[in-house]
């Protein structure tokens, strides 16, 4: 029999294999007992050995039933979407954000748009707008690499499904019209929110994935809260190294 630990073994003419393991179970867990014993001493309290209740699960009611006015929703959810380095916008109809994005586009000098397949981002008529740029629609063609035209592309569109203004964040479904590229890969990205979505707490939006249920849920959910950051590297904080650099929020009705 090999080894279980370096200079035990068990003897199997005085003890059987079952004696054995019980003996190492023992010794684990009088070494366990000894290590949580220190540690209740370096604190300078006893230890606890009673599991902790928990009498609440979940939400309080109090908060299941928190909600804020329209105005207010879009105030907070803007003050804490710039809070992270975001932009946002408040627009009448998607007429005023097509502008807005031409004219953003403009200023950048894009030369590579790319949206979800929407009807409602169809509405912008971006492809005439934007003489400079190609406009792709995303999946719209079978044999296209949309990953690689996505990476590629200076601005990306798309419609966000959820948001919520107390934790300031976004919500944007994946499905085969709506790549999650689109929203991850361009350098600049736009998400437009028809305002009715936007709701006060994160808790109305993740609701409805519990009513879809696990077979109905999309191959991904999204929350966008302002630009790619990441401190991975020396605690340095850099923006845009896994996703847009620049996110504007354009809230529209």
């Amino acid at each position: 029999m090999a080894e279980a630990r370096k200079g035990v073994q068990p003897d199997t003419d005085k003890q059987t294999h079952q004696e054995w393991l019980e003996q190492m179970e023992l010794e684990s867990r009088a070494k366990q007992k000894r290590f949580m014993d220190g540690i209740a001493f370096k604190l300078n309290r006893p230890r606890v050995m009673e599991k902790p209740s928990h009498p609440f699960r979940g939400a309080p009611d109090f908060w299941a039933a928190f909600e804020w006015p329209l105005e207010e929703r879009i105030a907070r959810f803007t003050e804490n979407f710039h809070s992270v380095g975001g932009h946002t916008g408040r627009f009448t109809d998607m007429q005023e954000v097509s502008g807005f994005i031409a004219e953003k586009a403009r200023e950048l000098s894009a030369r590579y748009v790319i949206r979800q397949n929407e009807p409602e981002l169809a509405e912008l008529g971006l492809e005439a707008k934007l003489e400079q740029a190609s406009v792709r629609v995303w999946n719209t063609e079978e044999h296209e690499d949309w990953r690689a035209r996505a990476a590629e592309s200076d601005l990306g569109i798309v419609l966000a499904d959820y948001a919520a203004a107390y934790t300031g964040s976004v919500t944007v479904l994946s499905s085969k019209d709506k790549g999650r590229s689109v929203s991850l890969l361009p350098t600049v990205l736009f998400v437009i929110i028809p305002v009715e979505r936007l709701k006060t707490r994160l808790g109305e939006v993740l609701v409805n994935f519990d009513k879809a249920g696990q077979g109905s849920l999309p191959a991904g959910i999204h929350f966008i809260s302002g630009p790619s950051r990441s401190a991975d590297i020396e605690n340095d904080l850099t923006i845009g190294v896994h996703g847009p650099g620049v996110v504007y929020a354009l809230i529209v009705g």
